[in-house]
């Protein structure tokens, strides 16, 4: 009886140890803003919202806010303030907001890369859910044809820096500075749309980033990371597919089991989501999104390949949570060990980050441009492509004999090829409509 006393005594007492607020972080995404707490113990409380004018209360029990709350940065976010007071058991943090915003909030443990337990907390404007995308309206030209839309997903973000270089360089800066330059250039090409599943410092859960890209009714998939491995020898860029049988070497393993704690860091509560939900794979059309998903793969390792050392040759496979979308190709790019110094450097450079979106870019059109999706301007033009056939002009061709001899109108032939006028010299390739 004594023991079992004792035994209560202590569990008593470790639920209602004392917890210290050692810091307060804040990260603004298009959907949300996210506070988390720092604390050297874990913590009970209470949240809820009051109006007029609009605050959200924090109730901490039994704990003590060690910062000085009027230095916590705020620029940006929707939050205008921060007001601390003590209460008889612990203390109230009031959140002044400048809208209606609905709060939620989780705990999580300590881990590798935060060693105190956190308080997180989640205010979601009101009538909006947090993982949803403005569903972007498929952008047509004038033929009717629309644009294909490539979601670009700059790995990690806000609580989540992911790998870090030894000279301190985050993974998550580097692969957000590659995906922007990727965007310009998705931007400027015709056919294509870019849509940018991360577009500040702030963290997607893994499953929410597929689930913004086919809210944009995305028809590709791009994941950008640099990670780190257990040696610093490690180097070269690398492409990676979902595998659903086991990966294809150790590195592999390795980095997808890293990318997979991507929650756990960040910050996502899996407490109200399934097994269902978490293992999502529909098999028959995961098959051809595989399949789609290694050709354009072997064309971006064609073109990295010119800029940099690559870790493999072919394109890899392996778990990765983020790569589970079972309607759209998906590919997760390493763009290079950011745990190597020298490829930390590099990836580090502006030069470099816009020679690796080059190479990207290069690959993902190599491969849209041959096998475009049905009903898009890459469609079109590839039909209107194989509808020609080549002609090389030989001595004494004119172009009114061309067209007489392979039945085409002199207008058409003209236009096929681009030509203001009948002037044609010897060796020119033409391109002749088939009839």
């Amino acid at each position: 009886m004594i023991r079992w006393l004792a035994l209560a005594g202590l569990l008593f007492s470790f639920t209602l140890a004392h917890a210290d607020v050692k810091d307060i972080r804040v990260w603004q995404s298009p959907d949300s803003t996210r506070l988390v707490f720092d604390l050297d113990e874990p913590v009970k409380h209470k949240i809820f919202p009051l109006n007029n004018p609009n605050r959200i209360v924090i109730d901490l029990l039994d704990a003590t806010v060690l910062i000085d709350t009027r230095k916590v940065d705020l620029d940006g976010t929707s939050i205008k303030g921060i007001r601390t007071g003590k209460r008889k058991k612990g203390m109230r943090v009031v959140l002044d907001i400048d809208q209606t915003l609905k709060p939620s909030s989780f705990s999580l443990k300590p881990n590798d890369v935060y060693k105190n337990h956190r308080l997180v907390i989640d205010l979601k404007r009101v009538g909006t859910r947090q993982i949803a995308a403005p569903v972007k309206k498929i952008e047509t030209r004038p033929t009717g044809k629309r644009n294909v839309i490539i979601a670009i997903d700059a790995g990690h973000g806000g609580e989540d820096p992911g790998a870090t270089g030894p000279n301190k360089t985050r993974e998550k800066h580097v692969v957000l500075a590659i995906a922007r330059e990727l965007e310009k250039l998705f931007k400027k090409r015709a056919g294509y749309s870019p849509f940018m599943v991360r577009t500040g410092d702030y963290y997607i859960g893994l499953r929410d980033r597929t689930e913004k890209a086919r809210a944009a009714n995305a028809d590709f998939f791009v994941s950008l990371h640099a990670d780190a491995f257990k040696h610093p020898s490690a180097h070269g860029s690398s492409v990676y597919v979902l595998s659903d049988r086991g990966a294809t070497s150790e590195t592999a393993r390795w980095l997808a089991n890293k990318e997979n704690e991507s929650d756990l860091i960040g910050g996502v509560t899996l407490e109200d989501k399934d097994d269902d939900l978490k293992m999502t794979l529909l098999d028959l059309s995961m098959t051809y999104q595989r399949n789609s998903s290694k050709g354009a793969g072997s064309h971006i390792l064609n073109h990295m390949g010119r800029i940099s050392r690559l870790h493999k040759k072919r394109v890899e496979e392996a778990a990765f949570a983020v790569l589970k979308a079972p309607d759209m190709p998906a590919l997760l790019i390493e763009t290079g060990f950011i745990s190597n110094p020298k490829e930390e450097k590099n990836l580090g450079s502006r030069r470099y980050q816009q020679k690796m979106a080059k190479a990207i870019f290069k690959g993902i059109t190599d491969y849209f441009d041959e096998h475009p999706p049905e009903g898009t301007l890459l469609a079109a033009e590839l039909a209107r492509k194989q509808s020609l056939k080549p002609y090389v002009v030989r001595n004494g061709d004119t172009l009114s004999e061309i067209a007489v001899k392979n039945g085409v109108n002199i207008k058409a032939l003209r236009r096929a090829n681009g030509l203001k006028n009948d002037v044609i010299h010897v060796g020119q390739k033409l391109s002749i409509p088939r009839t």
